[in-house]
C-alpha cells in the first residue's frame, strides 16, 4: 500500500514543514513505499501565478461597484503591471532569478500598493537611503527581497478582500480550530460552497492522487492555521474516492484533540493519531494489511457505532535512535520562498531561506516549566541520540538536499549534546550552518559558546519569559535574570545572534513586575546581550502545571464553554480570572513597541515609562544591573 504524506495550508513558505520528512524517512526506513507532497506551498504557487491573479480580478470584476475597496480598484487598474511582475517576483525570492532583483530595488518595477507604506517609517532626516540601515549601500539583493515581499503580501491582501478573508500566508481559517469547543464552525465552513481557494486547493490534492495513487493519506495539521485546509483536501478525497483510507495526526491534534467526541471529524477522516506518529502508523498498516485487530492499534480515534473512541494497545515508542533520518525526496525545493518581511537579522531566519530542519533530541530534558505542555508526550518523553548517529543523519540530508544549513527544532536542545556534536563535526572537519532554541543555563560557558560558534552556530533563541526572578521561580525556568545576562552575553562575544522569548501577563505579574521586566530587557540589549526579542501574551493551556493546578497560581479557571451537543472538538488554551486586574493588553502595547525600537537600537537609554500611555511606578531595578552580572562573570 503506496502511503502520501501531505503539509495543508498554510505553514510557512521558506521551507517545507518537517513532519511528512520525518514520517516519509520512517516509513521507508521499514520498506513502506511512501511519498509526501506539501500542498501549502503548491497553493500559494497556483494563487500568485498569472493565472491565479486573473481569477481575483474576475471576482472583483463580479462584486458591486459599491463593494470594491480602494484597494481593490487600485489592483484591478495596475493589474496589467501585476500581470507582468508575478512570475518574475516569485522567481526572485525562490532564487531561480536573481538578475531580477536589480529592478525590484530600484523601485520602478514592481506595482506598489499599501503595503509599502511601511517603508515611511524608516525615512532618513538627513535624505539618504531610508533603508541604508538596514541593507548598508550594496544589499541589492535583500533590499529586493523585501520589496518583493511587501509586493506579495499586497497580492494577499487583494485576494483575502475579495476572494477569502480567512486567507493568510502563515494562519488559514485559524480561528475555525483554535480551542473551539464545537465542530460547529469548521463543519459550516466546509459545507459552503467553494470559493477560488477552495477549489485551487481540491483540484491540486487530485492531482496528487492521480499521480501517486495512494491507498493510505496521512494529512499533518501542526497548527490550527492549517486545519481548515486539512478537512478540506480530506473532503476532497472522499468525494473522489472513499476507498482511500485519511489519517489526521500532528501537532494541534497532540495539544487540542486528546479529549475528542466529535463523530463527524470522521466523515473526512478514518483515523485521529496522537503523539509521535511512527508506533500507530505501524499499528494501522498492520491493521490495514489484515494482521492486526483494530482494537490493538496505537494511540488512536476510530468512529464506532456508539460514537468516538480512544485506543492504544500500550506498546512502546519508537526510540528516537530508531526513527531513521527525514527525506525531502518529492518535495520541491528550488520551489520555496524566502520571505523577508522582518528586517531584524534574527527574525528573518524563521521565514528567509530554506532550512533542513532537524531534531537533536526527542522532549524536552528540563520539562518542567509551568507554563508550558510538560505533560504530553512531545515534552516529557525526554530521548536523545548519539552524536555519531546525528551527523550521521546530517550529512545524509546534505547529500539528498545539496544544503547545509540546519534548523534544530527541539523544545531546548541540550548543551551536552550539542557539545558533542560540535565535537563530531570537527572530528568529520564537515561544515555546516545552524541554529536552534536552547535553555540560558549556566551549562553554556564562553568556551562552549566559542565551540558552538566554531561548529557552525550562528543564532540561538532562549525563553527570559517574564525577566523577573520573582516570576521566573514560579515558572520554574530554573535560570535567574543575572545568569541569562552572562550566558547571552556569552554566546554574542562568540558571533552568535541572540533572540529572547518574552512573556507577559503570567499570574499574579503586576504592573510593577512588567515595568521591571522592560527594564532588564532594555539593560540586555543596551548591554549587547541580545539583539532580538519577541513579547507574547501568556496563554494559559490545559495540559500545562497552571493549568491542571491553577490554585497554586493564585488564579481560577473559567468554566469551560459546553457545546449543545455535549460531544467536544478542541481544547488547549483556557481563560482564567487573575486577582491581580491588571490591563495586560494595555501594557502589551507598550512592551512591543519599546522593543520594537530597542531592536533597532533607539531609546536604550530612557527612561522605560516613556514608552506606555498610562502612569506607571518608577522601576525598582537598579539602573546597573546587568552591567554588574556582567562583572561578576568576569
Amino acid at each position: 500500500m503506496r502511503v502520501l504524506s501531505v503539509i495543508p495550508p498554510m505553514t510557512q513558505l521558506n521551507t517545507p514543514y518537517p513532519s511528512t520528512a520525518y514520517l516519509t524517512g520512517f516509513l521507508r526506513s521499514r520498506g513502506v513505499d511512501a511519498v509526501q507532497e506539501d500542498l501549502a506551498l503548491a497553493l500559494v504557487l497556483r494563487l500568485f501565478s498569472p493565472a491565479g491573479l486573473s481569477a481575483i480580478r474576475e471576482y472583483i470584476e463580479a462584486l458591486p461597484r459599491n463593494k470594491r475597496t480602494p484597494k481593490l480598484n487600485a489592483f484591478t487598474e495596475k493589474f496589467d503591471r501585476y500581470l507582468a511582475t508575478i512570475t518574475p517576483a516569485v522567481a526572485f525570492l525562490q532564487g531561480r532569478d536573481p538578475s531580477i532583483g536589480h529592478r525590484i530595488a530600484g523601485r520602478n518595477f514592481l506595482p506598489e500598493g499599501p503595503r509599502f507604506d511601511s517603508l515611511d517609517a524608516y525615512v532618513d532626516d538627513d535624505g539618504g537611503d531610508p533603508l541604508a540601515w538596514a541593507f548598508g549601500i550594496l544589499g541589492v539583493q535583500d533590499r529586493a527581497r523585501h520589496f518583493a515581499t511587501l509586493y506579495l503580501n499586497d497580492v494577499a491582501d487583494v485576494l483575502r478582500e475579495a476572494v477569502d478573508p480567512r486567507f493568510e500566508f502563515v494562519r488559514y481559517a485559524e480561528s475555525l480550530a483554535q480551542s473551539q469547543p464545537t465542530f460547529d464552525p469548521l463543519a459550516e465552513a466546509l459545507a459552503a460552497p467553494l470559493n477560488l481557494v477552495d477549489r485551487t486547493l481540491r483540484e491540486l490534492a487530485l492531482d496528487a492522487l492521480a499521480r501517486h495513487a495512494p491507498g493510505l493519506v496521512l494529512v499533518s495539521a501542526p497548527f490550527p492555521g492549517n486545519v481548515y485546509a486539512a478537512f478540506r483536501i480530506a473532503q476532497a478525497i472522499k468525494l473522489s474516492n472513499p476507498a482511500i483510507v485519511t489519517v489526521l495526526g500532528g501537532g494541534f491534534v497532540n495539544t487540542e484533540l486528546r479529549e475528542l467526541s466529535e463523530p463527524r471529524v470522521f466523515d473526512y477522516f478514518d483515523y485521529v493519531t496522537l503523539d509521535d506518529g511512527e508506533r500507530p502508523l505501524l499499528a494501522l498498516l498492520e491493521h490495514l494489511r489484515g494482521e492486526r485487530e483494530r482494537g490493538r492499534l496505537a494511540r488512536t480515534f476510530v468512529r464506532t457505532g456508539d460514537g468516538v473512541h480512544y485506543i492504544d494497545a500500550g506498546e512502546p515508542d519508537i526510540p528516537f535512535a530508531e526513527v531513521g533520518t527525514p527525506t525531502w525526496d518529492g518535495l520541491p525545493l528550488d520551489r520555496y520562498l524566502s520571505i523577508l518581511d522582518m528586517l531584524n537579522p534574527m527574525h528573518r531566519l524563521w521565514s528567509d531561506g530554506r532550512w533542513n530542519k532537524l531534531t537533536v533530541a526527542h522532549g524536552c530534558y528540563w520539562k518542567k516549566c509551568t507554563f508550558c505542555d510538560v505533560t504530553l508526550d512531545y515534552i516529557s518523553r525526554y530521548d536523545g541520540v548519539a552524536a555519531a548517529t546525528l551527523v550521521d543523519r546530517i550529512e545524509t540530508i546534505i547529500a539528498e538536499t545539496g544544503q547545509s544549513g540546519f534548523h534544530f527544532v527541539d523544545e531546548a536542545a541540550p548543551p551536552k549534546a550539542l557539545k558533542a556534536l560540535a565535537e563530531e563535526l570537527r572530528q568529520r572537519n564537515r561544515a555546516i550552518s545552524w541554529w536552534g532554541n536552547i535553555r540560558f543555563e549556566k551549562s553554556f560557558t564562553p568556551e562552549l559558546c566559542r565551540q558552538l560558534a566554531d561548529s557552525g552556530c550562528i543564532a540561538v533563541s532562549g525563553g527570559l519569559e517574564v525577566a523577573s526572578d520573582r516570576l521566573l521561580q514560579l515558572m520554574q525556568k530554573g535560570v535567574s535574570v543575572d545568569q541569562v545576562a552572562r550566558v547571552t552575553r556569552a554566546f554574542t562575544d562568540a558571533g552568535i545572534l541572540v533572540h529572547a522569548y518574552l512573556m507577559y501577563g503570567f499570574p499574579t505579574q503586576t504592573v510593577q513586575d512588567t515595568v521591571d521586566a522592560l527594564e532588564y530587557v532594555r539593560q540586555l540589549f543596551a548591554a549587547g546581550c541580545i539583539q532580538s526579542g519577541f513579547f507574547h501574551r501568556f496563554v494559559c493551556t490545559a495540559h500545562s502545571p497552571v493549568g491542571k493546578h491553577p490554585e497554586r497560581f493564585g488564579i481560577q479557571l473559567q468554566p469551560r464553554p459546553q457545546p449543545p451537543s455535549a460531544v467536544f472538538f478542541a481544547r488547549n488554551d483556557v481563560a482564567f480570572l487573575d486577582p491581580a486586574g491588571v490591563d495586560h493588553d494595555a501594557l502589551g502595547i507598550a512592551l512591543n513597541k519599546a522593543l520594537y525600537n530597542y531592536m533597532h537600537g533607539i531609546g536604550l537609554d530612557e527612561d522605560v515609562r516613556n514608552w506606555f500611555s498610562q502612569r506607571v511606578p518608577r522601576t525598582r531595578v537598579p539602573r546597573h544591573f546587568i552591567e554588574r552580572a556582567l562583572g561578576r562573570a568576569s
